[in-house]
């Protein structure tokens, strides 16, 4: 497992986390729940993406076999 994706999605929490604040504290409360869905998704398609290429390693492993 690479190390640059644990801190691509720590990137993405910290940002989005202080967006969340400024729109907040803003009196946007709306689009700061708005970015925090769009963040998480951001991240899931990451994660979705791993574990489709983790799917492909298994079945290539045992493909062999």
């Amino acid at each position: 497992m690479d190390i640059t994706l644990i801190y691509r999605i720590a990137g993405v929490g910290i940002i989005v986390a202080i967006l969340h604040i400024f729109l907040s504290q803003a009196g946007r409360q709306e689009q700061a729940q708005m970015l925090s869905l769009a963040g998480v998704l951001i991240v899931l398609l990451s994660l979705i993406q791993l574990i489709a290429q983790l799917f492909r390693d298994v079945e290539l492993v045992f493909r062999w076999w």
